[in-house]
């Protein structure tokens, strides 16, 4: 897995390729390792650069994973012995590299083992507090320097620490949250209710296929579940959503009674908005396989553009999207939302509505975007929804739904809602 992250996969696709060849309790192990040394990887490489005498530099890319794995399990994971992780290290070091890279192994994972982190030094974050963050916290400098000119040190402290733990599991449900509760625990499913968010319940990752069997539910972020609420669409009316996989707000609007044409321009994130309405039954949501930029329809009343972006409030979830990310990403980003924007607003009749939507915390994809399209588009204005759509503390300024994980310690989301001007 961490090979074909390295090789440009993403650590989601990499996992379900492999997981079918395991069983259960190595699979959940499997994802706990790679997703683990994703999640802190400049910590564990901070750890191994103090142990490696000529640094990290002088090791084959195999053996600087396997490292990781080594120091990962010893230092986050009880369940795993320490003996047994040393001696898998060394045995996959051999069989990368050879018996130097064995040996080399071996001794920086016992001493690891001896002396846990007191033989490392970090940078404490009262004297250097980005290179404490990049190293202990794990997070790219470059990504720290953007979010340090925006937010105070002890913010961005809360955000990385955020963004290292282990995420919960959570799942949107269509119908009475309250009788879906009653039904888990009567099965004895421990679930909690989101309080921010209505349609959201939090649930043991061991149970949820056994959810997903008793409930009308979709797995889902609570910050994606409080965009469809966000939307305060009238009861049955249409919608269209471009971008629509995985379809995790297509089925939540359909199960809700919307007829909804859910968009996507590749085969395969099609295929799993087909699995869902296939699982849920959901016959009200139509999936079309097109080009978002150009969609083959005339006019829409509203329409949901959940657009690509840098998925920088979801770094808890995908670890390995620190990693990817690029400033220049960025900026490609951001010139594909606003085509997909100009495109979407040509779709929408007046007095109708089109709700733009990320999962990224960064000002140029949100409330800039949003900015600019308006600048462009004067046919369009900020139209919050009606109160008690969501909780008002989920929004921020103009009506925006802004969702920071830091402050309300749940994935980032941003939604805002435009409405075409009546003439």
């Amino acid at each position: 897995m961490l090979r074909a992250v390295r090789r440009g996969s993403f650590a989601d696709r990499a996992f379900e390729r492999v997981a079918p060849s395991l069983g259960v309790a190595d699979r959940r192990l499997a994802q706990e390792l790679a997703y683990g040394v994703l999640r802190l990887r400049g910590r564990l490489d901070h750890i191994i650069e103090c142990l490696v005498e000529g640094g990290s530099r002088r090791l084959e890319a195999d053996v600087l994973d396997i490292l990781r794995l080594g120091a990962y399990q010893l230092l986050e994971l009880d369940r795993v012995p320490a003996y047994a992780a040393v001696a898998d290290a060394v045995e996959a070091a051999k069989q990368a590299a050879g018996k130097g890279a064995a040996s080399l192994t071996n001794a920086v994972l016992r001493r690891l083992d001896r002396e846990s982190t007191s033989a490392v030094t970090f940078p404490q974050p009262e004297q250097d507090p980005i290179a404490h963050l990049t190293t202990w916290g794990s997070h790219p400098r470059w990504l720290l320097e953007r979010w340090l000119t925006r937010w105070p040190v002890a913010d961005v402290e809360r955000l990385v620490e955020y963004n290292n733990r282990r995420p919960a599991v959570y799942v949107s449900v269509a119908g009475s949250r309250d009788r879906t509760l009653e039904r888990l625990r009567a099965a004895g499913i421990q679930a909690e209710p989101i309080e921010r968010v209505p349609v959201s319940l939090r649930v043991e990752a061991s149970a949820l296929q056994r959810v997903l069997e008793l409930a009308e539910a979709v797995v889902q972020d609570p910050g994606a579940g409080a965009v469809v609420d966000y939307m305060a669409l009238d009861p049955g009316s249409p919608v269209v959503d471009l971008c629509a996989a995985p379809g995790g707000k297509a089925a939540l609007l359909a199960a809700r009674g919307h007829e909804v044409w859910a968009f996507d321009s590749v085969r395969a994130r099609v295929a799993r908005l087909l699995e869902n309405r296939a699982r849920l039954k959901l016959w009200r949501l139509h999936v079309v396989l097109a080009d978002s930029m150009r969609p083959p329809l005339m006019k829409a009343q509203a329409v949901l553009l959940d657009a690509p972006c840098s998925g920088t409030g979801t770094l808890a979830r995908r670890p390995d999207g620190r990693w990817r990310l690029r400033p220049r990403d960025l900026d490609m980003l951001v010139q594909v939302q606003r085509r997909l924007l100009d495109a979407a607003a040509q779709l929408i009749a007046p007095g109708g509505w089109l709700v733009y939507a990320t999962c990224s915390l960064e000002p140029e994809e949100n409330e800039e975007q949003v900015s600019a399209f308006l600048s462009r588009e004067p046919d369009f204005e900020l139209d919050p929804p009606p109160a008690g759509s969501v909780s008002a503390e989920l929004l921020g300024q103009g009506g925006v739904l802004q969702i920071l994980p830091h402050r309300h310690g749940l994935d980032g989301a941003y939604a805002a809602r435009l409405r075409r001007r009546v003439d």
